[in-house]
């Protein structure tokens, strides 16, 4: 297990920034569920995914927790462009629990995410939002391109 990042906070406690281990499966799987607005997320489906992601080397998935509180994850992935000369990183779930929200949980993600990006040799750091645009502006990031999609 990784720890990207330990924050003290004034009531003494520390919130700390990890790689996700297995025994984190049952406090993220709620997390997942309620950041889907166009799939049901399915615990056996999730569950199968969660275990290939932990052994996946192009992905990363995160926690932020305190104590054995899992308060928030984000999930990303490196791979190889033509466009952009080499690797980009991409962020494809980040979520923190509602009673979390607007306290640093988020951007302590995203700053552990784009160090781990960073090393890797990434050139940049993308991803798609529908509801969070204001956040991730307010971390530095910038519009870009317009997301398209096709179910199949």
């Amino acid at each position: 297990m990784g720890v990207w990042l330990d924050q003290r906070k004034g009531d003494g406690g520390v919130m700390r920034i990890r790689t996700a281990i297995p025994e984190d499966v049952d406090a993220i799987y709620p997390l997942a569920s309620s950041l889907a607005t166009s799939f049901d997320v399915e615990e056996r489906s999730f569950r199968e995914s969660f275990q290939q992601i932990l052994l996946d080397d192009h992905a990363l998935l995160l926690v932020a927790a305190e104590d054995e509180e899992v308060l928030g994850y984000c999930l990303g992935f490196e791979h190889a462009t033509f466009f952009a000369n080499g690797n980009i990183a991409w962020v494809e779930e980040i979520m923190v629990s509602s009673a979390r929200r607007s306290q640093g949980v988020g951007r302590s993600l995203m700053a552990a995410f784009e160090r781990w990006s960073a090393a890797r040799g990434a050139k940049l750091v993308a991803l798609a939002t529908r509801r969070a645009a204001e956040f991730y502006r307010a971390v530095g990031y910038e519009e870009s391109a317009t997301y398209f999609r096709k179910m199949l």
